[in-house]
């Protein structure tokens, strides 16, 4: 069975997205209405019933599309097993950065609350995609990682699977708080 990551890249995903985007969202300004909501209840859960079918939507569509590019890498374009697979990490770190500017607001449009109002998400996106690409491209990452270089064609899938799960979640957001945007 040929799976479509080794460990020590599923160790990499874990390391640089809790650094370079995890932690930007502890910088993310107040929300101007958050005087408005009414206080959580003292008994119900942090993680709602909302926000796990949210999890679970941006999962869904993560998996199917590193699937789906594993594979069309493999056996459509003829890559190599460390190419798909370096295909697939990336396409798990950019959806997870569109995740980022999703998640910064739970009931609103990024468009409403300002997609430059948080710098350092901004920043540690541009970090993680600095890092991302010397996980792609440098030798000696390659060697590591057991990663390997991908094609602008490639970067394409990986784009396309990412505003799909975004747009997924700003439509979701839409559907729920129409008020809101």
């Amino acid at each position: 069975i040929t799976l479509p990551m080794a460990p020590v890249q599923i160790l990499w995903i874990n390391m640089s997205t809790a650094i370079f985007l995890g932690l930007t969202l502890a910088f993310e300004p107040k929300d101007k209405r958050l005087m408005q909501r009414p206080p959580r209840k003292p008994n119900q859960s942090v993680v709602t019933y909302e926000v796990f079918m949210r999890t679970g939507l941006v999962s869904l569509i993560m998996l199917a599309g590193a699937f789906w590019l594993f594979f069309y890498e493999l056996y459509v374009a003829k890559q190599s097993l460390a190419t798909s697979r370096t295909a697939v990490v990336n396409v798990i770190v950019v959806v997870e950065i569109g995740y980022l500017f999703n998640c910064r607001c739970l009931e609103r449009s990024v468009a409403t609350i300002g997609l430059f109002s948080n710098t350092w998400a901004l920043a540690g996106s541009a970090a993680m995609l600095g890092a991302q690409l010397l996980f792609t491209y440098e030798p000696s990452m390659n060697t590591l990682f057991r990663s390997a270089p991908i094609s602008l064609d490639c970067w394409g899938r990986i784009t396309l699977v990412a505003i799909a799960s975004f747009l997924a979640v700003e439509f979701e957001k839409w559907c729920r708080f129409r008020r809101n945007f």
